[in-house]
């Protein structure tokens, strides 16, 4: 690690204030050049530990820069995490409240929930699978905190990767005997199909990226308890929402789950 504690916890507060009272920052490592991506996990765990403290419940993490195109193009070999606590989860079809958000966007993703405990290292796509209870549509909305969305991936990393909402619904789906690679998705906004997709469009399997978070946990001295729920990652490109918009996302043999932000 580069950064001192008080740093460390200072801007854990200024991001967590950012989330909070919806406003924007410049992205952290312009005054921080140096921060590694240590830093940049202990700003995200502080960040929880305050959302904890003031009575959130941890109900499980999120996968983010899930394409392996993407990762290409931005020079990482793994996804980056983030946590989910249930202040951030809305009802199915319920309201999502705009002026809460800074920019907000939707991102269509298979959601799982989790039967057993899930540990690493060495965690892979098979174990994911036997440990999971079933798979679920869900939508996160994404928020980051950085001014006009443009960060760098430490940075990202230390704003909780841009986690802000999520719903799940639709019809629970066990995974025995389903190719979670070939579940095709529509994500439409207000009744008009915006983006198209397939599981395969995650790392080219839904569950490898569950497998890298318990690794990333298990690196930690951290697990994926069992009843968790994941988000696995994007399954296209996020479409941007405002008050007034209706978003749906379909899964083939799951239904639909959706919300509308007012």
């Amino acid at each position: 690690m580069k950064l001192p504690r008080d740093v460390i916890e200072s801007l854990a507060r200024h991001l967590d204030d950012c989330a909070l009272e919806a406003h924007d920052t410049p992205k952290i490592t312009d005054a921080h050049p140096d921060m590694d991506w240590d830093d940049a996990y202990a700003i995200q765990d502080t960040i929880r530990r305050h959302r904890l403290a003031r009575g959130a419940r941890l109900v499980g993490y999120k996968a983010g820069l899930t394409s392996h195109a993407k990762m290409r193009q931005m020079g990482v070999d793994t996804p980056v995490f983030g946590f989910l606590v249930d202040t951030y989860g809305l009802p199915d079809g319920g309201e999502c409240k705009a002026a809460e958000l800074i920019h907000p966007k939707v991102e269509p993703e298979i959601a799982f929930v989790m039967k057993f405990e899930l540990k690493g290292p060495g965690c892979h796509i098979g174990a994911v699978l036997a440990a999971t209870d079933f798979v679920i549509p869900g939508i996160e909305v994404i928020d980051s905190r950085y001014r006009d969305f443009k960060f760098d991936l430490k940075s990202v990393v230390a704003d909780n990767a841009s986690a802000a909402r999520f719903v799940v619904g639709g019809q629970p789906l066990a995974v025995a005997g389903i190719d979670l690679r070939t579940l095709g998705i529509v994500l439409e906004k207000n009744g008009q199909p915006v983006s198209f997709g397939a599981g395969a469009a995650v790392l080219g399997h839904p569950a490898a990226a569950v497998a890298m978070l318990a690794n990333h946990l298990g690196a930690r001295g951290e697990s994926i308890p069992a009843g968790s729920l994941i988000l696995s990652g994007g399954i296209t490109e996020a479409v941007a929402v405002e008050a007034g918009d209706n978003v749906t996302l379909r899964v083939h043999g799951m239904g639909s789950t959706g919300m509308r932000f007012v």
